[in-house]
């Protein structure tokens, strides 16, 4: 059963992501097509005369792909990609050890049926669903840890730079405590048995990644990109050799950054040059001072001749950071569509005039999709309660009281006592403005200590009511701590591993069915 809630009401959402799905007139000039009703077709027309780098494209994916099992799907859209009938739908996301976090499959899901729905709608046409892993990320913190079962499960590594090129070692000691909570479930062993196969056989994170994707949704025909590859960093050179020596998008998104901040919390902030370097083990900015250009907290320094040879020579080494990545993303692809979360979209509306600028279309932007999955026994346990189950998107506090004053005999709210307090200290202050303007003020002060008095009783009388719903409560407690574990949503929180465990690959089909790709709707799938 699904049931849903717009994102506006739920309460988890910022106020930029709420305007975005209204198309808010202070916001709307910022990004090319609705997310509600996107005119793929105008998509589609815009990408068809943009040059996309296809058959560099198709040949880098099938080295990439030269020691992963053949999955038909999969190399079937690899070698659709050449032609010019055929486009991506596309979503990011950096290689979270054991994918990190919930959304990140729910991400990769409503790709593949954006995909799906797009070639029923146009069937003259192929498209691709894509994972580009942004494996060039290097905050650890945020991509070492995963919530499982209550507990934080975090890697132990002192490894430094993009966490895509980090050796796995040590993730077997994570894996045995994955098992130890999933050994016994019905495909416990399955999935430990990919995990394993994907930490502990491959060199470095980004590889490993690629393998349990691959492996978890290839089925499916997802392609994954990994953009750290010499081949494909190759054709964004003409941009980065333009970032390097001119410094244009700093100037091109500040414009759009100036007017954004007026309204919302920036997201991503330019630097005069938005590349990093890369080497083993580092990850640093790339600053010009005169006529250098250095890798900061590193010796590491170029003339001008110099920085062009080694980006020549090895562009593999140098990396868009959040500002240039999303060009980078759309150069090498024939994408039409983007899906993002509220961070992601918040920087994306910083960049169309960044793309205008080097006539790379500007995709139709789309907020991923939103879900949480209520289990069967917290179903029947709301029930029981007469709870709706949209009602836990409010805090437990407002729950907890809301049924209490719905349920009990005793008149908790004192409304009528309100009225009366008010009423009265009306007639006092009237009396003493007739006797000597300067009581009126006493008497304002009395009236807030009475109305004070008043508010303190209704709270007593709350707290003693509910002594008589401890069990209702317990269980509204119960419920809210499963579904939104540590007060956040379950899909920021929690890890695809222990459904996959329990259901197996029919996990995706079962979240893949409830998906709407174009939405302004949270989701909630109740089994």
């Amino acid at each position: 059963m699904l049931e849903y809630i717009p994102y506006g009401k739920t309460g988890y959402f910022s106020q930029l992501v709420t305007d975005f799905l209204a198309e808010d007139p202070q916001i709307r000039p910022y990004y090319k097509y609705s997310p509600v009703r996107p005119d793929f077709a105008a998509a589609i027309d815009a990408r068809k005369a943009f040059n996309t780098p296809r058959k560099e494209l198709a040949a880098a994916l099938e080295t990439q792909y030269a020691t992963l099992e053949v999955i038909p799907p999969v190399y079937e859209n690899i070698r659709l990609l050449e032609s010019p009938d055929t486009f991506t739908v596309c979503t990011a996301h950096q290689p979270n050890i054991f994918t990190g976090y919930l959304y990140f499959a729910y991400k990769i899901l409503q790709t593949i049926k954006l995909a799906g729905e797009l070639k029923a709608q146009y069937p003259q046409y192929n498209f691709v669903p894509v994972y580009y892993m942004g494996s060039e990320d290097a905050d650890l913190e945020e991509l070492g840890s995963i919530y499982l079962e209550g507990k934080t499960l975090t890697w132990k590594t002192d490894q430094q730079g993009p966490v895509g090129r980090m050796d796995p070692k040590g993730l077997d000691l994570l894996i045995q405590q994955i098992q130890d909570n999933i050994g016994f479930a019905p495909h416990g062993q399955e999935l430990l048995e990919i995990l394993r196969k994907a930490y502990l056989e491959h060199a470095n994170i980004q590889e490993a990644t690629l393998y349990l994707v691959h492996t978890l949704f290839g089925r499916y025909g997802l392609v994954t990109v990994v953009p750290d590859n010499p081949a494909l960093k190759r054709l964004y050179i003409p941009v980065m050799k333009d970032e390097l020596h001119h410094q244009r998008s700093h100037d091109l998104v500040a414009d759009t950054l100036a007017k954004i901040g007026n309204h919302y919390k920036i997201q991503a902030n330019p630097r005069d040059i938005n590349l990093f370097y890369l080497e083993k083990g580092l990850r640093e900015r790339i600053v010009r001072e005169g006529d250098r250009w250095k890798v900061l907290h590193t010796a590491i320094s170029f003339d001008a001749a110099g920085l062009d040879a080694e980006l020549e020579a090895h562009p593999d080494k140098f990396s868009p950071n959040v500002i240039l990545r999303g060009m980078f993303q759309e150069t090498i692809l024939p994408n039409i569509a983007f899906i993002g979360g509220g961070g992601e979209i918040a920087y994306w509306l910083e960049l169309q005039e960044l793309f205008q600028h080097y006539g790379v279309p500007y995709p139709i932007l789309l907020l991923r999709n939103s879900l949480l999955l209520v289990d069967e026994q917290s179903n029947v346990r709301l029930e029981k309660l007469g709870l709706p189950v949209t009602t836990l998107f409010k805090s437990t506090d407002e729950i907890v009281n809301g049924f209490v004053q719905e349920h009990t005999n005793a008149s908790l709210v004192l409304k009528d006592e309100y009225a009366a307090i008010e009423k009265l200290f009306d007639e006092l202050e009237a009396k003493a403005r007739e006797i000597d303007v300067t009581l009126v003020a006493s008497a304002g002060a009395e009236r807030k200590r009475a109305m004070k008095s008043i508010s303190k009783l209704e709270h007593k009388f709350l707290r003693a009511e509910k002594k008589k719903f401890s069990w209702q409560t317990d269980q509204i407690c119960t419920i809210k701590a499963r579904l939104f574990p540590a007060g956040s949503l379950q899909e920021r929180k929690e890890n695809f591993i222990p459904w996959y465990a329990m259901e197996g690959p029919a996990f995706f089909d079962r979240v893949l069915a409830a998906l709407t790709p174009v939405t302004d709707q949270f989701t909630i799938v109740v089994s």
